[in-house]
């Protein structure tokens, strides 16, 4: 696929500024702030030239092509003016005019058309956009106030809202801006171009978006893994964590995913940091700027504080942070330097000591930097320097800047709350390569979304969705007892057993040998146990031919299995269908406590063993497969390959499968394998 050529117009030698003139004016006003050094056209087809500003009557009468035109004229003229610029040559613009697909009705629609048809190959942001900031090159094509400082590098902001855009230039977290881009409705660039393009621009080191939607998941996936392999990162901001539109869950599967899991699983897969607000995004970034992301999520915090310390072991609690002891030298070196009243730990309280020794506190903090941590962090708050003499913490902070240097370990610098780490504070890190993360809670939330997108880095991120290709027909379930002779094909275990008449079924039992399970079976009876439709641990003939009876009334035939008995742990495995991104993996504790645990993991695809076996691991009932007190250990191994099983059986069904629920799988005891005992399937037919 061919990328836009967006050169022109986003580093512009010559501007055209057109229509209503309260707009373009603070467009003008905008690039003499920032120190725009090209030409500034201004168009409008009746008002008057002045001793300084001359107005031309058409984009035709400009005395050449602009590179670069904000278009801020009548929904209706936008197409006219956008013929004008191809035919003159100009290298694209900005629509800033609104009233088109973003509206409801066929007017917005044909609009659109119109524009698309009439820019020919141009390349334009918008229409319903707020423009863009490029402070690498001293460029402003937005109409508001233009703050933030120029810049060599940078990170790239990209929005679909153009208020959010705005916002991130107003930030006081030393964040240095390279591009700021607003796209509006993104009818010919969208955030997956400019990430595409961008990560040729040297001087851009990393992403940041807010989105408020995907147009194509598949070609975001290939923005980021482009991203990723120039060394990148992304962080964002989606709105809209909510479920998705009404749908029917008729399984656990279904009830555990919706919209924003599963776009949650998507920003996993592809090694992108979603962030829930605009300051765990600016400190998210800052880490990214100066070094990526971490290489993992094993870190140290310190501070001379036993209170900032035990704040952050609790606002850790839930952010995947492993504060891994120090090891055995670096603890002893650390004894030997602190004194015997310093209990040595992490979080690792220094008290103050030696606060007025920086020397000292140097050969602290290098030690430190040596333990093996893929992020330390010293949290300290600095009194206002126009109110208070700040110089014993200069020192100290000169003193940590100087440790840093040279270091394998990220370091950051955290501050409890946002404002006591003053901008020269920031800029004196930011120059020492220590990353300056203002506020407690988005600071670790930071730390660990940086150490998220390191691993999965790691691993290779990246998915290969599974979408089905054609939608046509009703779905209908499978009986159990079909679906699971399906899933036996695939390779799946599932227990001995068969189907029987009611008359027939008390003798199957007493053939396959007791304890045995009975169930109802008929495809409407997806959950049995619901309706008493399961008679569990059935030991005798005469208890079979008591639940033959009771069981008979709730379907035509019964299914007859072998009762597993040595099960150390229960667990779920699904497949539901995104109406965005496809086939949807969920593992999870399975039983009676699926949806009371709601301990879930969903993977999209590719699905492998590795992949499988971490989400297995982060799952509370990944104790019970280990041995928990005393009891054997899971057979792990047979867990995962049935999985990936159902998984390849997903997969080849990817055309008809709407829904596939297997809850629970028994675990036995290693070697003894895995088993899936009941199965709720779910196809489309072909209409």
């Amino acid at each position: 696929m061919s990328r836009p050529d967006i050169g022109r117009l986003i580093r512009p030698k010559s501007i055209a500024l057109i229509g209503a003139s309260a707009w373009t004016d603070a467009v003008a006003a905008g690039n003499r702030a920032i120190g725009y050094q090209g030409e500034i056209w201004r168009v409008h087809p009746t008002k008057p030239s002045t001793d300084t500003t001359t107005f031309y009557r058409s984009v035709m009468d400009l005395p050449g092509a602009p590179d670069s035109a904000f278009v801020a004229v009548p929904n209706h003229e936008v197409a006219g003016v956008a013929g004008g610029l191809a035919r003159r040559g100009g290298g694209g613009f900005v629509c800033f005019s609104s009233g088109f697909s973003e509206v409801p009705g066929e007017k917005g629609v044909q609009l659109t058309r119109e524009l698309e048809q009439a820019a020919a190959a141009l390349p334009f942001f918008g229409p319903n956009c707020y423009g863009f900031v490029n402070f690498f090159d001293g460029v402003a094509m937005m109409p508001d106030q233009i703050v933030g400082a120029r810049a060599n590098r940078g990170v790239a902001i990209i929005c679909q809202s153009g208020t959010i855009a705005l916002t991130l230039t107003y930030n006081r977290r030393s964040l240095p801006l390279g591009y700021v881009f607003s796209v509006g409705n993104q009818t010919r660039l969208a955030v997956e171009d400019l990430i595409e393009i961008l990560c040729d621009d040297p001087r851009v080191t990393a992403f940041g978006l807010y989105l408020e939607g995907l147009k194509d998941p598949e070609r975001f996936a290939h923005a980021a893994e482009l991203a990723r392999r120039a060394g990148k990162p992304i962080a964002m901001i989606k709105s809209g964590r909510t479920e998705m539109a009404a749908r029917t869950a008729h399984t656990h599967t279904g009830a555990l995913t919706g919209a924003d899991s599963v776009f949650e699983a998507y920003c996993r897969a592809i090694g992108v940091a979603r962030c829930d607000t605009l300051s765990t995004l600016c400190e998210t970034l800052k880490l990214f700027h100066l070094r990526g992301p971490l290489a993992g999520n094993k870190l140290l915090i310190l501070g001379a504080s036993g209170g900032d310390m035990a704040m952050t072991a609790d606002v850790s609690r839930e952010l995947a942070i492993d504060f891994a002891p120090l090891p055995q030298s670096s603890a002893g070196a650390l004894r030997d330097l602190l004194g015997s009243r310093v209990t040595v730990a992490n979080p690792l309280d220094i008290h103050t000591y030696l606060w007025f020794d920086p020397p000292a506190l140097k050969k602290v903090f290098g030690e430190i930097f040596r333990a093996g941590y893929d992020a330390a962090g010293f949290m300290l708050d600095c009194p206002p320097p126009e109110q208070a003499d700040t110089s014993s913490f200069d020192a100290v902070i000169d003193a940590y800047i100087a440790a840093a240097q040279g270091s394998a370990t990220q370091v950051a610098l955290l501050s409890s709350l946002p404002e006591t780490m003053s901008e020269s504070v920031r800029v004196r890190c930011l120059a020492g390569g220590v990353a300056p993360l203002q506020g407690q809670r988005e600071a670790l939330e930071a730390m660990a979304l940086a150490g998220g997108v390191g691993a999965r880095w790691r691993d290779g991120a990246g998915v290969s969705l599974h979408r089905m290709r054609v939608g046509t027909g009703l779905g209908r379930s499978l009986t159990e007892h079909d679906g699971k002779q399906r899933l036996a094909h695939h390779g799946v275990t599932i227990p001995r057993g068969m189907l029987a008449s009611p008359e027939a079924a008390a003798q199957a039992a007493a053939q396959l040998g007791f304890p045995v399970v009975m169930k109802a079976s008929a495809a409407d009876l997806e959950h049995k146990s619901e309706v008493g439709g399961v008679a569990l641990n059935i030991r005798s003939i005469e208890e079979a031919q008591a639940a033959v009876e009771r069981l008979s009334r709730l379907a035509p035939s019964l299914l007859v299995e072998e009762m597993l008995s040595d099960g150390v742990a229960e667990i779920l495995v699904g497949v539901t269908l995104d109406p965005q991104f496809g086939q949807v993996l969920v593992v999870g504790s399975g039983g009676i406590l699926t949806e009371v645990m709601k301990d879930s993991s969903l993977l999209l695809p590719p699905w492998d063993e590795k992949c499988v076996r971490r989400a297995l691991e982060q799952l509370s009932a990944a104790q019970l497969i280990k041995g928990f007190r005393g009891k054997p250990a899971g057979d792990m191994d047979a867990l995962v390959a049935l999985i990936l099983n159902v998984a390849r059986f997903a997969e080849d069904h990817i055309e008809s499968l709407i829904e596939l629920d297997v809850n629970p799988i028994i675990v036995r005891p290693r070697g003894r394998g895995a088993c899936a005992v009941d199965c709720v399937i779910r196809l489309r037919e072909s209409s």
